[in-house]
This record gives structure tokens, C-alpha cells and sequence, in this order.
């Protein structure tokens, strides 16, 4: 089988090659700069890449990163189901060292790590002037991405990277499934065409978590007497907490208190209630921000129907989510490939709407399983998978 490990190995040894025989001058040669500065690029572009997308790699180690830009050696990688910064596939990775909020700075800091490596080849800070350039790079394209996905094509404002910030902070607040949302929101309309997109805001409701849901979600990961030794430890003694690297979760674990004393107080209607406006505020300003690309169109319905085909060919209405595997894995363990089949047939295609997604799959071998089509909001009992 082909694997990028074997192409980016020797595509490694190239570069390398490039950065060595330019050291033989005794100088810092061009092409070591150009390459150094390709390599950040390519890596930056990855990366907003996966979190357009949802994607968790897992073990974001430094080597199990390409050089070429390419995803590579993701084991107990994911997408994410429900919108979680702190998103973490790997159950290994108990303090989220590479979840999905920190997979940018991570790569970031291997990037560094590959820059120490190429010392004296190239002079660490020439490296580190070169890797200056990765935000700027990494933010450019995730705004990019994320204006492609929401159907922004005519027009970029400053405005949109806060749009795109409140609509991830409605998701979280709402626990709602990341991938179907976004191929929802490719049936909202221009706002100058008159639709209420009832509809569509009905269907994004139904993919919010429960209220029970997010409160499970939130549970206090720390005992209150753990936490509280914490909270002492940093004000009796802020450089011993600071070395020890606890000031991260503790205070994620203060959030997650917090958020799971809002959540107890709220009655079920008042939750639903509260997702309902959460989302009414949102998407009449992304309606808003829709009317400009139809200015000065003089065909707004070819307009709407373009937006909609590049929208729908951005947002996969299909990934391979652990609970699709896991579905598969099952059946194959009772000697039945079929679902095997079916999932890659499926995947062979995850942007089309054409390809038949049923929800009638036997659910002979697993009954304490509900079953539910690909596109569908995930099964609760998903959330109990665990990956390492």
C-alpha cells in the first residue's frame, strides 16, 4: 500500500539535502529560507484545514508530522459530533495537550522543534523570523475556509472573522453537531429573497444537544477537594502552580463548573427556549451579511444557486465519525462486511447528495444500539466510544 509516510520520507531527504549542501558555503543560502518558509506555509494550511473541518488528529507529536503539508500517522483520530473547543480524541491524552482548540499552537511549536533541528543548516534566527509567518498564514486561510463554508464568496469584510467567532461560540453554547450544522446552513437564503428559513432553523434545533445531554458533557472532571487544593496551591504559592502546569485545567475546570451550575438551574423549556434565540440572533445576522453578496447582482437566484453548490461541495454531508466505524466494525466481527461496504461506498462520495444513506440497517448483534442514518444527528450512545 502507498503511504505518505514513505513519499514524505524520502521528499524529506530532497529538502534535506537542499538545507545541507548550502551549508557547505558557510552562509545562509536562499533556497534554505524558501524551503524553511514552505514548510510553514504548507503546515499552516493544514492545519486551518482541520479545523474547518472539525478534524482531531490525535498524536500531534513531532514526528508524526510531514514536512510536505500532508496528514499523516493520525491513529485515534476524529471528527468532532458536538462543537467542543476542548475537543479531544485521543482518550489518552488526558490533559488535552492536543485537542482541537490547541491543535495550531501545537504545530506551531513543532515547526520550532524542526528549526532547532536544522541548526547550523540554517541559523535558528533565521528559522524563527521565517516561522513568524504562521499566524498570519494559518488565519488568512482558516478565514478563507470558513467564508467558502458560509457561502461568502463576493465579498471579504472585517466583519466576517467575528461572525465566524459568534456562530463556533452558538455552537458550543447550543452542543450542536458540528458537520450538520454547516450543511444546514447551505439552505439558508439571501435575505432579499423573503424566506423565513424557518425551516432550516428547526432542523439546526434538532441537532443542539439536550439540556441533559450538555450537562453530562460538563461534569466536573475534578473531585471538589482536588480542585480546592488547587485553588489554594495557586494563591499560597502562584510560581510552585505555575511550574507544575496546572494553571490550564483548573481554570477550564472552573469553566466547566460554572457551566454546569447554569445548566442545573435551567428548566428544559427555558433551555430551548434560550437555543432558540441563540440561533435567531445569529443567523439573522448572517443573513445580513448574506444581502451583501447579492449587491449589484442582477440574477439573484442563479446567484443563491452557485452559493449553494460551492457551500454543499465545502461542507461534507458525511465523515467517518467513531460511531459509523464502530457500526461497521461490529457487523464484520459477526462475519457480515456489507456496512463495510457501504461506509466506504458512502465516503467515496461524503459531499454528494445523491448517494443512498439508509437508516433501516439491521440491528441484529447490537441492541443496546439505535441505529441512525450517516447524516443524522449521532446516536447518544456515541459519546461512549472511546478512542486511544
Amino acid at each position: 500500500m502507498y503511504t505518505h509516510e514513505s513519499h514524505g520520507f524520502s521528499t524529506f531527504n530532497s529538502h534535506w539535502g537542499q538545507f545541507v549542501s548550502c551549508s557547505f558555503l558557510g552562509t545562509c543560502g536562499h533556497h534554505q529560507v524558501t524551503h524553511a518558509g514552505s514548510v510553514v506555509q504548507r503546515t499552516a494550511r493544514l492545519v486551518a484545514l482541520w479545523q474547518c473541518m472539525g478534524f482531531c488528529h490525535g498524536v500531534l507529536n513531532t514526528d508524526n508530522m510531514s514536512i510536505l503539508g500532508l496528514t499523516i500517522d493520525y491513529g485515534p483520530y476524529g471528527f468532532m459530533d458536538r462543537f467542543d473547543p476542548d475537543f479531544i480524541c485521543n482518550a489518552s491524552d488526558t490533559g488535552g495537550r492536543y485537542s482541537y482548540r490547541a491543535q495550531p499552537s501545537v504545530c506551531r511549536w513543532n515547526l520550532l522543534k524542526l528549526a532547532e533541528a536544522l541548526v547550523p543548516d540554517l541559523p535558528l534566527e533565521v528559522s524563527r523570523a521565517v516561522l513568524e509567518e504562521f499566524d498570519a498564514e494559518f488565519d488568512g486561510c482558516y478565514l478563507i475556509i470558513m467564508g467558502t463554508k458560509l457561502g461568502l464568496l463576493r465579498h471579504q469584510v472585517p466583519e466576517d472573522k467575528t461572525l465566524v467567532t459568534e456562530l463556533l461560540e452558538t455552537m458550543h453554547n447550543s452542543g450542536v453537531d458540528f458537520t450538520n450544522t454547516f450543511r444546514l446552513l447551505c439552505g439558508i437564503s439571501h435575505s432579499c429573497l423573503g424566506d423565513t428559513d424557518e425551516d432550516v432553523l428547526q432542523k439546526i434545533l434538532n441537532q443542539c444537544a439536550s439540556l441533559e445531554e450538555l450537562k453530562v458533557a460538563h461534569w466536573p472532571r475534578m473531585e471538589p477537594r482536588e480542585l480546592s487544593m488547587m485553588l489554594t496551591l495557586a494563591q499560597a504559592n502562584p510560581v510552585l502552580f505555575q511550574f507544575l502546569n496546572s494553571r490550564k485545567p483548573v481554570m477550564q475546570e472552573l469553566e466547566r463548573v460554572e457551566r454546569y451550575r447554569e445548566l442545573s438551574q435551567q428548566s428544559e423549556s427555558d433551555y430551548l427556549d434560550k437555543q432558540r434565540a441563540l440561533w435567531v440572533k445569529w443567523l439573522d445576522k448572517y443573513r445580513n451579511r448574506l444581502s451583501m453578496e447579492v449587491e449589484g447582482a442582477t440574477d439573484i437566484e442563479a446567484l443563491a444557486t452557485e452559493r449553494m453548490n460551492i457551500m454543499k461541495s465545502s461542507n461534507p454531508r458525511v465523515v467517518l465519525r467513531n460511531y459509523i466505524a464502530q457500526n461497521a466494525i461490529d457487523a464484520a466481527e459477526r462475519g457480515d462486511y456489507s456496512e463495510v461496504n457501504r461506509v466506504l461506498r458512502v465516503l467515496e462520495q461524503p459531499f454528494s447528495d445523491e448517494v443512498d444513506i439508509l437508516d433501516d440497517i439491521s440491528e441484529e448483534g447490537s441492541p443496546s444500539r439505535a441505529f441512525v442514518s450517516y447524516d443524522s444527528k449521532p446516536p447518544s450512545w456515541a459519546v461512549e466510544l472511546c478512542v486511544t
